[in-house]
């Protein structure tokens, strides 16, 4: 399984919603990238995915996006096969 990395914040629902679902298809283990404690991260996270919202997910070196386009993903069919490319 790819490694899985989110940018987060302490207090963010999304967040907790995307953790939520990755657990479901068998993640266990996500690196938590917190910018509410770390503004430089924010500054890179906004570089790497042109966006400003959290969280913004990445699976391996795919930018997945933010949590309603991890839902999408699934919906599609498209996360599972993604979690499961080496």
């Amino acid at each position: 399984m790819p490694a899985i990395t989110m940018y987060t914040t302490q207090v963010c629902p999304y967040c907790v919603r995307a953790k939520m679902l990755l657990k479901q298809r068998g993640v266990e283990q996500i690196e938590e990238i917190r910018v509410d404690l770390n503004p430089a991260e924010r500054e890179v996270m906004m570089a790497k995915t042109g966006r400003r919202t959290v969280p913004q997910i990445f699976i391996g070196d795919t930018h997945v996006g933010g949590c309603d386009d991890l839902y999408a993903l699934d919906q599609r069919g498209d996360l599972l096969p993604l979690l499961q490319a080496s």
